[in-house]
């Protein structure tokens, strides 16, 4: 958990400094199909539209983020890095034109790992967790479309195309007993 609110208070103390600067920082966001919209990959989950935008993610970040966390540092830390760089890949793959920044491609990462997690390993606590998931954050999924045009819908939708694709990365498979050979 200690990486969880380490970045929270990563991306609190970054929106004071920004608020400071008047939000020069965003330009260092995601920005489509440019070469200088890269840095965006790295530094677009750091940055926020102010207090409310980070608001809005911190706490999704605490409780989504600490149910992956359960899973182990390795998977939180993959999950959250595969989250900001797949998923800023494809924003700057598919985006509309703009910049792009918040943690929310990270905070649906999280949320697709969960609900995907169910699906890949299929035992009882998994999917009680997505289904929990799914009733409390299932709301998450209408800022994942196209027409939810205030949002970066595309951070959205990236972000949980790579937290599907590490709950599948990450699964637990069952051990299959070891079935002896007939002597013969």
């Amino acid at each position: 958990m200690i990486w969880i609110f380490g970045y929270v208070g990563v991306i609190w103390a970054v929106e004071v400094v920004n608020a400071i600067l008047g939000h020069r920082l965003d330009e260092f966001g995601i920005v489509p199909r440019a070469t200088v919209g890269l840095r965006g990959l790295v530094l677009a989950p750091f940055l926020h539209s102010g207090f409310g935008h980070v608001m809005s993610n911190s706490a999704p970040i605490v409780i989504l983020g600490g149910l992956v966390a359960t899973r182990g540092r390795n998977v939180l830390l993959g999950v959250s890095t595969s989250a900001a760089i797949f998923g800023g890949i494809g924003v700057w793959l598919f985006a509309r034109p703009g910049v792009h920044i918040g943690a929310s491609g990270v905070v649906f990462g999280y949320f697709g790992f969960l609900l995907a997690r169910g699906w890949f390993e299929r035992s009882f606590v998994s999917i009680l967790i997505s289904v929990l998931v799914l009733l409390f954050y299932g709301g998450l999924v209408l800022t994942a479309v196209p027409f939810a045009t205030s949002v970066s819908w595309e951070g959205h939708l990236t972000g949980l195309a790579s937290g599907v694709a590490c709950a599948r990365y990450f699964r637990r498979r069952k051990r299959r007993p070891m079935v002896e050979s007939p002597q013969g």
